[in-house]
């Protein structure tokens, strides 16, 4: 049987972007935190505010979605 489904758009307010950030490009407070470490990962809203930075591609999906947002990876 065909029938038209209507499939819901995502809602855009609950997307998040995930990208590599070079520690050298983050602010002098939060390098001295990190010492080490040449490349964290930086969870961004959907207008580009940075809403977190973690220590692995990985735990920024979880931190993602534990937190209801889609996340998605932007290189």
């Amino acid at each position: 049987m065909i029938s038209k489904y209507d499939f819901e758009t995502p809602n855009e307010d609950r997307m998040v972007y995930v990208r590599e950030v070079a520690v050298a490009d983050l602010p002098a407070d939060m390098q001295e935190q990190v010492e080490g470490i040449e490349t964290l990962y930086a969870v961004h809203g959907a207008d580009g505010e940075r809403l977190a930075v973690v220590k692995e591609r990985n735990l920024a999906f979880a931190l993602a979605r534990q937190n209801d947002y889609a996340p998605v990876t932007v290189h």
